[in-house]
């Protein structure tokens, strides 16, 4: 069964388990099974590798198996508490209209209150089905979140503070995208070990590693929907040979390893190891690696499926694995060495080889899922002005969300393959992936705290009691991971901090160069005092400039128009901008408005993405804008004026839905001009060139309502300049720190952001502009 089918069959996927209840079982299992495949490959091959690194070096395994139990018992609490109650529970509620992440929670606090700090929001923007589709209500002004709220929107370095931790989660994603197909592979490929000696394998593992995830990477192009149909037939085997292994083992070798599972024993187990124990829970905490992928991967499938599946598939397969492979150890003290206290030393010698085949598989499609999720987050953050431009290819069109990234994907190839040939071991691997899981939970539950107050408007008592406590249990493993630092831990660190690094920069090179812009907008009477001509002749066609205002008319146009003898009879400002919302809906894409009065022929039109949704190609993009455009006139009320205190006024301005969306207002044909009409319509065309054009423009307008005289003449303009040809006016910026400004600035603004600039894609590429209808105009960008 197609996932897209299966998804677009349920339109509110991803809220309440009551919205999902109306769904039929079959669709909720069916997404339960294809969730297996999506989301748990990383969480389920954990356990070829937590009880190898905890054992690594900081406890040793003893005849008492204090340790082992005690291991067993951390192993088993901490799945609980963190994927079982955390996100199984509580996490997943905070959907942003059934998206997930990071990112999703930044988005609903920057919804619900102030905290976005590009200057681009509007009015219109909190009328978007999905700005307001998430269970708002009355808000208590007395109350502490209300409080809290002002507070936020008061001080500038709190709405920092709060985007710094949200990129610091991301970037931390990202470094979880390099460490874990390089662990996951690594340890399966670790079961060479027991058939050759420990000289051997070496020279083995590493090669045999290295080439899997070449080939991992090199196929992310084709995408995932071509092998996708057998990602969860892995994932489900692997669950079962684990849990089938470990059945075996606990009967076999030992039938009382449950009393492990009760709390006592981790009391016993630090009580006897105490500052070993406390730095093994660096391996220990392994054991949920892949939880966050529940919530960031929500999107593709609904809170109930995705419930289903951990509680009643995953979470029981994983305990019996820990379990097992502790009852194996708690019989087996005289191991011959200590890298031989992993997974696969417990699997029977008959089964080994092709467990170890299903574990490489299963941990492919696990780092097949971190690179799909690494792309996804990379994206957001381009959306939302935090990470420069990139190329996006989307691998399917009928599975919405399967993104590739050229540029992103070599650089975790080589990231990866560094790591694999650098460590050589799952120890210092383990060490490094385990801080940036831990650092991810920590960010979430940070951000998590504050949606309670701001978005559920819960108490303030409820969000102090779930920071603490999930906040404390996750410091312990956070110091834990800490302590490594120079085992491997430094990684992450390192990895996140150059990532950081970028996306500030990239930030605040485009929050500063958006101030400049608004800082320099054209006065309304400089452009009324140019008449309709604008002062210059206007030739046929439609200037279309690119700006990233709001409102205001750019000084790029003033730029063009004085150094330029001519200008298009229509002339469109066209702002892209990304709302706080995963996906604006086709019928609320557009903002249309005008630009002084309508003789001048000049239009705002404001096009708005959430950020996941997906660009148009160039030729969709156009036909759409033109058409909204051709809406609003028709729309257009005869007394509609626009006067000094209109213009910068967005509640002026028009909300216009894609073509395909709005089937009854007009409709725009490129085609012979002798086609047939359509009933129950009338045709606006253009007869008075005897030359006509190869290409052939027609409105077709509803017969009701009746639209004047006055809209029928700018309706046939129009066309003739969409007739004429499309005209792209780009700004190409050239930003530099304003003198007397300081050291850093300079450093920052003339090195970095410049940089970063010229080594990403233009405007051009983002808006898919075909570059031989591209102008360029420099501006020199004084921040």
């Amino acid at each position: 069964m197609d996932l897209e089918s299966v998804i677009r069959s349920q339109p509110n996927q991803g809220k309440t388990c009551g919205t999902v209840a109306k769904d039929s079982w079959k669709t909720i299992l069916t997404l339960a099974y294809q969730s297996l495949g999506v989301v748990y490959g990383d969480l389920s091959t954990s356990p070829l590798y937590v009880y190898k690194s905890t054992f690594a070096e900081d406890i040793q395994h003893s005849e008492s198996n204090e340790e082992i139990y005690g291991v067993l018992s951390f192993v088993f609490w901490t799945l609980t508490l963190v994927p079982l109650v955390k996100y199984v529970f509580i996490v997943l509620r905070a959907d942003d209209n059934g998206e997930g992440g990071t990112f999703a929670l930044y988005s609903l606090l920057c919804r619900h209150a102030q905290v976005n700090l590009l200057p681009n929001t509007q009015l219109a923007d909190e009328e978007l089905t999905e700005y307001t589709n998430d269970g708002i209500v009355p808000v208590n002004k007395r109350n502490v979140g209300s409080s809290l709220k002002s507070v936020l929107e008061k001080y500038r370095v709190l709405q920092r503070v709060l985007l710094i931790l949200a990129l610091i989660g991301t970037c931390m994603v990202i470094g979880d995208g390099v460490l874990t197909p390089a662990i996951s592979v690594f340890s399966a490929v670790s079961g060479l070990e027991l058939s050759m000696s420990k000289e051997q394998h070496r020279y083995v593992e590493v090669p045999v590693a290295c080439i899997i995830l070449v080939f991992l990477f090199a196929i992310q192009h084709y995408g995932t929907h071509r092998l996708g149909f057998l990602f969860a037939p892995i994932v489900i085997t692997w669950l079962f040979c684990i849990s089938a292994i470990g059945v075996y083992n606990i009967l076999h070798w030992n039938p009382h390893v449950y009393e492990a599972l009760s709390p006592y024993y981790m009391y016993k187990f630090l009580k006897k190891t105490q500052r070993g124990g406390w730095m093994s829970l660096g391996g220990i905490l392994l054991c949920i690696t892949g939880s966050e992928a529940m919530f960031a991967d929500l999107g593709h499938f609904s809170q109930l499926s995705i419930k289903i599946a951990f509680t009643f598939v995953v979470y029981p397969s994983l305990i019996l694995a820990y379990m097992g492979q502790a009852a194996y150890l708690s019989k087996h003290h005289a191991i011959e060495s200590d890298y031989r206290i992993g997974f696969y030393v417990s699997v029977p010698e008959k089964i080994r080889w092709p467990v170890l085949a299903i574990a490489i598989l299963a941990a492919v499609v696990g780092s097949q899922a971190i690179i799909s999720g690494t792309f996804s987050i990379i994206k957001q953050c381009s959306a939302m002005g935090c990470f420069p431009r990139v190329k996006i290819i989307h691998t399917s069109s009928k599975i919405h969300g399967q993104i590739y990234i050229p540029e992103i994907n070599w650089i975790l190839m080589l990231l990866c393959l560094a790591v694999t040939v650098g460590f050589r071991d799952t120890k210092r691997m383990g060490n490094a992936s385990g801080l940036a899981v831990i650092t991810v939970m920590l960010v979430t539950t940070c951000l998590m705290s504050l949606v309670i107050v701001l978005c559920w408007h819960k108490s303030i008592f409820l969000a102090i009691c779930f920071i603490f406590f999930f906040g404390s249990f996750e410091a312990l493993y956070f110091s834990a991971s800490l302590i490594k630092f120079l085992e491997g831990a430094w990684v992450p660190i390192a990895l996140s901090f150059i990532f950081l690094i970028v996306m500030c920069v990239w930030h605040y090179g485009t929050l500063k160069k958006y101030e400049f812009d608004v800082q320099n907008k054209v006065s309304i009477n400089w452009l009324l005092s140019l008449g309709p001509t604008l002062g210059i002749v206007r030739v046929r066609g439609i200037g279309l400039i690119h700006t990233e205002l709001v409102s205001g008319i750019p000084a790029i146009f003033s730029h063009f128009v004085t150094n330029l003898p001519a200008f298009h009879q229509v002339v469109v400002f066209l702002c892209i901008k990304s709302v706080p919302v995963p996906h604006v809906r086709p019928g609320e894409r557009f903002l249309v408005g005008r630009v002084g009065p309508k003789e001048y022929r000049l239009y705002r039109c404001i096009a708005r993405y959430g950020y996941h949704d997906i660009h148009k190609d160039d030729m969709d993009f156009e036909k759409d804008l033109i058409c909204s455009i051709a809406e609003f006139i028709r729309s257009e009320s005869p007394k509609c004026s626009i006067g000094f205190e209109d213009l910068e006024d967005d509640r002026k301005m028009t909300v216009v839905g894609t073509s395909s969306s709005n089937s009854e207002g007009v409709r725009m044909c490129e085609d012979d001009p002798d086609s047939s009409k359509v009933e129950g319509i009338s045709e606006l065309r253009q007869d008075k060139s005897p030359e006509r054009p190869k290409k052939r423009v027609r409105f077709v307008v509803p017969e009701s309502p009746e639209i004047d005289w006055d809209a029928r003449e700018e309706l046939r303009e129009l066309m003739e300049a969409r007739e004429a040809g499309m005209a792209f006016i780009m700004g190409h910026s050239y930003v530099r720190a304003k003198r007397g400004s300081s050291w850093i600035k300079k450093v920052v603004i003339n090195f970095g952001y410049d940089f970063l600039r010229r080594n990403s894609r233009g405007p051009s590429y983002a808006l898919s502009i075909p570059h031989a209808s591209t102008l360029e105009v420099g501006m020199i960008y004084n921040v």
